[in-house]
């Protein structure tokens, strides 16, 4: 007999005078709340007898009970987030036990609210700070690139060497210590390995992008105890309406000279869709206030047919894609007649399809994305009017990354999990004059499994575990012909987190987890001058695994006057890779030399951030955020590359059609700074944004954006150009057009 049933036996008859003055009877009614659409019992779900103080929730079984009912008619409620409302009438007798199962049917939790990157059940329930973007709160944030546009959301930073290279950093922690997802799988790109390599898909196509900062090894990986940034686009239509639809998107920029086009077009009927999209950005160079950067001009085209079904039971799609980037690198800007410029080509292959079964195991996603890349670092001369090229570097990797999840049904203690398989392999051929390291041939196969036992009503515990078989391989070159030298591993990662929602509007969660990276090609084998990064790398063969454990609280409270949430995080790491400068310059290439060493590390901080609305249209945020990035085995030095401490502040207006806007982002002095690692004075940067919704028929945004008002001077601390003295970006007068039809 399941327990719910003793409890049932067991619980307490309490005799209580009803509104009425009537003494109770012994009068019971029970049964279950069940789903119409997949006929499972719904726990912690809200039960009570309408005009009454009689009440309770579902068990983790779906069961209720509710005890000593008056005599007569009553109208039974059930109502809980994410499913309809439900009333049953009906009338009971004294000493009568009446048994109601109650059908409700899901509606659904609103998807800006449920962070899917973070589970792979989409239950809402977060063990770790996350964040989304979607819709008009990405054209606001419209950048030449990923780092740019996340750089001052709590906890996430950017190195950069100029506008297009600029990728996202998380609490201090860069390459594949996070990873950037497209559509949940990876790129197939080679974005983590070097700070001039940029992620390979233009801003504007992305339709939904999600941030999950802490933890989040055991779905997507075991290297990334640092986070994850999963960019969704629509190129495999899942949701649309008979018919035509679309988007045009406009950009321009005074900065650089920037100008963009996005369009998306789909047609559908009821069981099928196709799509189309195309997008282009072309700039020119960077200008500061002290003039202008040379060499970090762009020119970029992007662009996708799609195909999606839904069939009532699976759901799915496939997708072709192409990316064309051209992007200038700062090397010598001195002089004009000489440059580095990186050409990407990049084709991809996505398919996804979801289907539900009646069994145990009733749902399912299968998903690939398989890729081929071809990179090219060119350094250029201007000679008498004819320009002269070599190809210093030349990469071509092919990749496969795939994940096959299947969810159960709750039972016993469990609620609704998840077990899965995760592949992916690439291969990376790496040429040119001044190829650096060997090419590298990677292997992952994965199985992992993702549990929540709800505790009570208010708390749930979350527990996964995975485990990672992989074989890494270096590939020879004409720089490395001799080199034959394999790596195989069994890495294991998993974290357990807990959920406690006390009172509405309060939510306490946090999570523990373990993380295993495996050594690059580059921090093994690297030998030579990097054209592109302007620095000569030298990897250390002896490295052993890095094996992270890390630590995140947070506390989320939200109420109609405030939306507040503090996280406080602490990861600790046996054999961390730190890619150091020696102060040493190498005498061939006149680079500064940096070398991959291993050591024992420890990065803490702590985010926090405020929304206030003191009045219906008036919203005024607030937050700072700080790291802590040291070296603790050989001393207490700290360790390169760590953000500052930072202050964000903003103010809103919003009129109904129209708003107005100001933000304050401000960088303390970084002068917590590794050896030989130069210091970063402060700086405050002001800025403005006015937006206006035009009232047709088609859906319109006008946004109007300036950055850097004050055309301060400064230098972000990641900055990875070579000069100290180059600064950033003046001021920028960014103007954007979105239609909706």
């Amino acid at each position: 007999m399941k327990y719910s049933y003793l409890l049932m036996i067991l619980l307490p008859v309490l005799s209580t005078i009803t509104a009425n003055g009537q003494r109770d009877t012994d009068a019971n009614v029970f049964g279950h709340v069940v789903s119409v659409e997949d006929n499972e019992h719904i726990p912690f779900i809200n039960v009570l007898i309408e005009g009454t103080r009689i009440g309770t929730i579902t068990d983790a079984s779906g069961h209720y009970i509710l005890t000593n009912l008056p005599e007569g008619a009553h109208t039974l409620v059930v109502k809980g987030m994410g499913y309809e409302t439900k009333s049953v009438d009906f009338e009971i007798s004294a000493n009568q036990s009446l048994e109601i199962d109650v059908e409700v049917h899901y509606t659904g939790v609103d998807l800006d609210e449920v962070v899917i990157t973070a589970s792979p059940t989409a239950s809402g329930f977060r063990y770790q700070p996350d964040m989304t973007y979607m819709g008009e709160d990405l054209q606001r944030r419209s950048e030449v690139s990923f780092g740019e546009m996340l750089n001052g959301e709590p906890g996430v930073a950017m190195r950069s060497m100029g506008s297009s290279p600029a990728r996202p950093v998380i609490r201090g922690m860069d390459g594949d210590r996070i990873l950037v997802l497209e559509n949940g799988e990876r790129m197939g790109d080679i974005s983590e390995t070097s700070a001039d390599h940029t992620i390979s898909l233009d801003p504007m196509v992305a339709s939904r992008l999600e941030v999950v900062r802490g933890p989040a090894s055991l779905l997507y990986g075991s290297s990334a105890l640092g986070g994850v940034i999963n960019l969704m686009t629509t190129d495999i239509p899942d949701r649309w309406d008979r018919g035509s639809a679309g988007i045009v998107s406009l950009q321009g920029a005074t900065m650089n000279s920037m100008g963009a086009g996005f369009g998306r077009y789909t047609y559908g009927n009821d069981t099928w869709a196709v799509s189309g999209r195309f997008a282009h950005r072309r700039a020119s160079d960077i200008t500061t206030p002290a003039g202008v950067v040379r060499g970090t001009s762009m020119n970029n085209i992007d662009g996708s047919l799609g195909a999606g079904f839904n069939t009532g039971r699976s759901t799915g799609g496939i997708s072709l894609s192409l990316t064309d980037m051209a992007y200038e690198i700062p090397e010598n800007i001195d002089n004009p007649d000489e440059g580095v410029e990186i050409r990407i080509q990049r084709q991809a292959m996505q398919g996804r399809l979801n289907f539900q079964n009646s069994g145990f195991l009733d749902r399912g996603q299968l998903r690939f994305n398989a890729t081929r890349m071809f990179q090219q670092e060119i350094e250029y001369e201007w000679l008498d009017g004819v320009v002269d090229e070599d190809v210093e570097i030349e990469y071509e990797k092919y990749a496969i990354s795939s994940t096959f999840t299947i969810q159960h049904k709750p039972f016993e203690i469990f609620d609704r999990g998840a077990i899965g398989l995760n592949f992916h392999g690439h291969t990376l051929d790496l040429g040119g004059n001044e190829a650096y390291t060997p090419g590298e041939r990677r292997l992952n196969l994965g199985i992992f499994t993702f549990q929540e036992i709800p505790l009570s009503r208010t708390m749930r515990f979350q527990a996964g575990i995975r485990l990672d078989f992989q074989h890494t391989g270096a590939i020879a070159n004409h720089m490395f012909p001799d080199i034959t030298s394999t790596r195989n591993a069994v890495n294991h990662s998993g974290s357990f987190g807990v959920n406690y929602r006390p009172v509405e509007g309060l939510e306490i969660g946090g999570q523990f987890a373990r993380s295993h990276r495996n050594p690059s090609v580059e921090e093994l084998f690297a030998d030579g001058a990097h054209l592109g990064l302007a620095v000569y790398e030298i990897g250390d063969v002896s490295l052993r695994d890095e094996i992270g454990q890390g630590a995140d609280l947070f506390a989320r409270w939200t109420n109609g006057f405030i939306d507040f949430e503090i996280a406080g995080f602490i990861n600790y790491f046996r054999n961390y890779i730190i890619f150091e400068p020696t102060g040493e310059v190498d005498s061939a290439s006149g680079y500064p030399v940096f070398r991959y060493v291993g050591d024992e590390a420890r990065l803490m901080g702590s985010e926090l951030s405020a929304k206030i609305r003191p009045h219906e249209n008036l919203e005024i945020g607030l937050g700072t955020d700080y790291v802590d990035g040291r070296r603790i085995h050989n001393g207490s030095t700290y360790l390169p590359f760590i953000p500052p401490l930072r202050f964000m502040a903003d103010i809103e207006y919003n009129f109904g059609q129209a708003w107005i806007g100001g933000k304050l982002h401000s960088a303390s002095r970084q002068n917590r700074v590794a050896p030989e690692e130069e210091v970063t004075a402060g700086y405050s940067l002001l800025g403005l944004s006015a937006g206006y919704r035009l009232n047709t028929r088609a859906r319109q945004v006008i946004i109007l954006r300036v950055d850097n008002l004050l055309d301060e001077s400064y230098r972000d601390h990641l900055s990875r150009i070579e000069d100290r003295n180059v600064l950033m970006p003046g001021r920028n007068f960014t103007l954007a057009y979105r239609l909706f039809f």
